[in-house]
């Protein structure tokens, strides 16, 4: 009687540790892009990012049809940041550079938060600066209320006056053509480590 307890208490371990591994693994196999993931971002479970209009540097009024044609790196920041957008955006502006070598046409692009200042002609201007291939949008305040609840950012004005500053989330987001947000990247990697992430993604798409 002592053997029948102790093996279906095997048995029953080794069905709740298939059933454990079940839960850890599900979904990996319909994920094409879980060998380039480097986030915890679960394929098909985001609710990242999604559809946007904003203002670019003609004052033209785009979606975000017209703007995510291409697989993009997308930075919400603001000009008169002092340090961290310019550093960012630079780290970015690398790795479009490192793709660029690699034979993939990637597109940065830069949406401010800060859209008292950052008039259409202010973000075309940083935009440019900081990459010949960047894309800098801006809005209305109702605008980019919405498109940083898409993307899950924050900001929020720090400050009175013309000299203000604008405390916001530093995050870069990939989105690809027909498949939207991918992944997310911390102000920590590299652009070595960014761009090879971002080939393999496009590799799998």
């Amino acid at each position: 009687m002592t053997r029948i307890y102790v093996y279906a208490a095997a048995v029953l371990v080794t069905l709740m540790l298939a059933g454990v591994t079940f839960l850890m693994f599900r979904g990996q196999g319909d994920d094409q892009f879980a060998d380039c993931r480097t986030s915890r971002i679960a394929a098909g479970k985001s609710s990242i990012g999604g559809p946007f209009t904003l203002v670019n540097k003609s004052g033209r009024t785009v979606t975000d049809a017209e703007v995510s044609t291409k697989p993009s790196l997308i930075y919400f920041g603001y000009t008169y940041c002092p340090d961290v957008c310019p550093a960012d955006n630079a780290r970015n502006a690398e790795a479009i550079d490192l793709l660029t070598a690699k034979g993939l046409d990637v597109v940065p692009v830069f949406i401010s938060v800060d859209p008292a200042r950052d008039t259409p002609q202010v973000v075309g201007e940083f935009a440019g600066y900081m990459h010949e291939k960047m894309i800098g949008l801006t809005g209305t305040p109702e605008q980019i209320k919405a498109v940083s609840k898409a993307y899950k950012t924050y900001y929020r004005k720090n400050g009175e006056g013309d000299d203000y500053l604008v405390d916001h989330s530093t995050f870069t987001y990939l989105t690809l053509p027909d498949h939207g947000f991918v992944e997310v990247f911390r102000r920590d990697a590299t652009a070595k480590a960014l761009a090879e992430t971002v080939a393999c993604f496009i590799g799998a798409s």
